[in-house]
């Protein structure tokens, strides 16, 4: 005789526990692939609307340009330009203006020709020049004005790196040219912190931007930094743009640039508003200034 098989037999008990678990595991599922903010939004168009203000920006250079040398600039180069969000500013202003944009980030000048460079008319977009190349290596016309902002230098973490790279700046100027940075400092420079602030899309959108200085070492000045963003729903894109960076202090930028060969250097120092002791936006140029927990200024460095 053929023994009987083992049959096993499932209670109710076990079925239902096993439902139990299934829908537990799908709603996690669920919340899990639930779409977020964070997962529908472009932090190129975040980036540009809580960090740059490119039209103050070119506002500033433009102006202090004239004042310096009597007549207005036509050709600007951009380092480090990212989306080339600055330099097509600069080609909206003037029809006589052009710009030539530097990253050897192909993926970002990528986005910034289908969202930048293809929002100008067809003359706009004649007069601007993306090209994927390190800054060292490039070879443009004489330029009247350089622009390497947003402390996108601070790259170069030793002195011969970032006094070469000065040097080949002076060397991509015209006679009469002008190279304009930007730096910030203070004590909270050199400490581990984290701030936020509210901002908003030019279609309204509304984000947290915030800034995190992850670490610093004062030995050698080398600091880690990072841009997040947060959302209305809690969801939030982190890390996204992280920077390895040396903090350059105002006084070795200036040798720095003199020593590369640049004949005068100018301090220009962000005011403050008189309610809230918070920068305003206006930049005069000043030899010395009071001691700040945070400042930011622009550096005009003139061949």
């Amino acid at each position: 005789m053929t023994p009987p098989t083992e049959t096993t037999i499932e209670t109710p008990a076990d079925t239902t526990v096993s439902k139990r678990k299934l829908k537990k595991i799908r709603d996690r599922e669920e919340r899990e692939n639930a779409p977020t903010i964070a997962n529908s939004v472009d932090r190129h168009v975040l980036y540009q609307n809580s960090v740059q203000d490119v039209e103050s920006e070119i506002d500033f250079v433009d102006a202090k340009f004239t004042e310096l040398r009597g007549r207005e600039a036509k050709l600007l180069r951009e380092d480090f330009c990212g989306t080339a969000n600055t330099s097509c500013e600069w080609v909206r202003r003037r029809p006589t203006n052009r710009a030539i944009s530097l990253d050897i980030d192909t993926e970002v000048l990528a986005w910034g020709e289908q969202n930048n460079v293809a929002s100008l008319d067809e003359s706009e977009q004649k007069r601007v020049s993306l090209i994927a190349q390190d800054v060292f290596t490039a070879q443009t016309e004489p330029v009247d004005m350089l622009l390497a902002m947003n402390f996108s230098y601070w790259l170069f973490t030793t002195r011969e790196d970032l006094c070469k790279y000065f040097k080949s700046v002076l060397g991509a100027l015209k006679d009469d040219g002008i190279l304009f940075l930007d730096a910030y400092g203070g004590w909270e420079a050199h400490q581990t912190c984290e701030e936020s602030r509210e901002c908003e899309t030019d279609d309204g959108f509304q984000f947290d931007y915030v800034w995190e200085q992850v670490a610093f070492d004062p030995i050698t000045s080398h600091m880690e930094c990072a841009i997040h963003f947060v959302f209305e729903d809690d969801s939030q894109i982190e890390n996204a743009f992280t920077y390895q960076w040396r903090l350059w202090s105002l006084p070795e930028l200036r040798e720095l640039l003199l020593e590369a060969g640049f004949r005068n250097v100018r301090s220009f120092w962000e005011d403050a508003d008189d309610d809230t002791g918070e920068g305003n936006g206006e930049f005069a140029e000043v030899t010395h200034a009071e001691s700040d927990p945070g400042w930011i200024c622009y550096i005009v460095a003139e061949k």
